[in-house]
C-alpha cells in the first residue's frame, strides 16, 4: 500500500483544484456556483474547510508517527463528512428549482473518498518492541 500515500497526497491537490471549479449551475437564475464563490445563495464558502482539511491532512500524512497517523483518521473523517454534506445538500432542489451538477462537485467527492482509503491505511513500521505489535 506504498502507492496510498501518494494517491491521497494528489487527491488533496485535486481537493482543492476541484473548489475552484464549477460545483452547481441554477439556470433558471443564471447562477455558477463553485466551492470558494456561491454568490446568490447562502450557502457561505464550502471549499475552505476543504483547504484545512487538506492541508492538514498533507501535513500528517507525511509524518511518520503514529500519533500523526491517529490525528489523521480525524481530519479525513470531517473532509469526507463535509464532503458529503456538499454533495448532497448543495444541489438539492429547492421551491421547484433544481441545479445541474458540475464536474467540481464529483471532483471534490472523489478526491475526498481517496483521501478517506489513503488516510485508513497507512505505511507505518513499527518497531519490534512497540505495544502495539505484541498481543
Amino acid at each position: 500500500m506504498r502507492f496510498l500515500k501518494w494517491a491521497g497526497a494528489l487527491a488533496a491537490v485535486l481537493l482543492v483544484i476541484s473548489c475552484f471549479l464549477p460545483w452547481i449551475t441554477i439556470s433558471t437564475k443564471n447562477i455558477l456556483l463553485t466551492g470558494v464563490d456561491t454568490t446568490g445563495t447562502n450557502f457561505g464558502k464550502p471549499g475552505y474547510f476543504h483547504f484545512v482539511t487538506a492541508g492538514f491532512f498533507l501535513l500528517l500524512n507525511f509524518i511518520p508517527r503514529i500519533w500523526a497517523k491517529r490525528w489523521n483518521l480525524l481530519v479525513i473523517g470531517l473532509n469526507t463528512g463535509w464532503a458529503l454534506r456538499n454533495f448532497l445538500l448543495i444541489p438539492a432542489c429547492s421551491a421547484g428549482i433544481c441545479p445541474n451538477r458540475e464536474i467540481g462537485l464529483y471532483l471534490m467527492a472523489f478526491s475526498s473518498v481517496v483521501m478517506l482509503l489513503a488516510g485508513l491505511f497507512p505505511q507505518m513500521k513499527l518497531p519490534a518492541n512497540s505495544p502495539e505489535t505484541s498481543s
